[in-house]
């Protein structure tokens, strides 16, 4: 089943956009932030946090770079005006990484002053390898002067459990997953359990210093040695957060909250969905399964 999910990955790329959109609708807020303002406040009204998100990424032009920060401006003031329970994801290249790292720097920085201006916080998330080491250097140099910004690890690259040991010395707020783009066997873990090693080692690390942890994972196992490492290490719940997609594991999420623990929601909007989409059904080929059932009706 694995194997034809994967297969059907191939096939969902060929089909159209406005059909890959309307089975994607679920795990996207929409293209318009009055959208997404409609889903935090639903997410908010059940006590569960958000994390927004303005969809792009790879942006090569300054000008795109500018106008994507404009737009994250513009989720900040929108928190503040409609009193969201949320913070705020940016994606370093969506931000000029790739054009110039100074250039970069500067257009956090401004979103990381706003956001401490209206008492927020700024998440830098993590890409594919090329990126690691700029995006931890310019999470660095933000961490010097900023207490409001915090940064993503994989637990699927081999790298990571020294990448805390480092970052532990800045008091890093994290963001731990498993890790979505595909990378060589040579710097990425490949097995699954080999990854859940990797993800709990960093974990215990990062909790075991004091850190504030978004615990960010769909996989039941891992959810359940975190609630173990908690209880045993008692640590205080203004510690850590679990955080998960938008519609994903929907049940897990409330089961999360109703044992009385802080959880958090990657809320994505805008226009570039498409590429997301695509990126979310090749990491869970399984979607991808069950969005070409439903389209010829293999399931009823």
């Amino acid at each position: 089943m694995l194997l034809f999910n994967k297969l059907i990955v191939g096939v969902v790329q060929l089909m159209p956009k406005s059909v890959v959109g309307f089975f994607s609708r679920k795990y996207i807020a929409g293209d318009t932030i009055e959208k997404a303002v409609l889903c935090v406040k639903d997410l908010n009204s059940r006590g569960i946090y958000a994390t927004m998100d303005v969809l792009g990424e790879s942006i090569t032009h300054k000008e795109e770079a500018i106008e994507a920060k404009n737009k994250c401006l513009e989720v900040l003031n929108t928190i503040v005006k409609h009193k969201l329970m949320a913070n705020l994801s940016v994606k370093p290249t969506q931000m000029g990484l790739s054009i110039d790292e100074e250039f970069a720097y500067q257009q956090v920085r401004e979103l990381i002053e706003k956001a401490k201006s209206v008492n927020n916080f700024v998440r830098i998330d993590m890409e594919d390898s090329p990126y690691t080491d700029k995006t931890i250097n310019l999470f660095k140099k933000l961490r010097n002067d900023f207490n409001n910004v915090g940064i993503v690890l994989q637990a699927y690259l081999k790298r990571t459990t020294s990448d805390v040991i480092t970052l532990n010395i800045l008091h890093t707020n994290y963001r731990l997953c498993k890790g979505i783009y595909i990378e060589p066997a040579t710097i990425a873990y490949k097995d699954r359990q080999e990854i859940r090693n990797n993800y709990l080692k960093s974990l215990e690390l990062m909790l075991k210093n004091g850190n504030y942890v978004g615990i960010a994972t769909h996989d039941e196992y891992l959810i359940n040695e975190a609630y173990k490492m908690i209880k045993e290490k008692k640590i205080p719940k203004d510690k850590f957060e679990f955080q998960m997609l938008l519609g994903v594991r929907e049940e897990l999420r409330e089961k999360i909250n109703r044992d009385g623990y802080k959880i958090r929601v990657y809320v994505p909007f805008g226009k570039d969905w498409y590429p997301y989409s695509i990126r979310r059904l090749k990491e869970n080929p399984q979607v991808a399964g069950y969005i070409f059932r439903n389209i010829f009706s293999f399931e009823r």
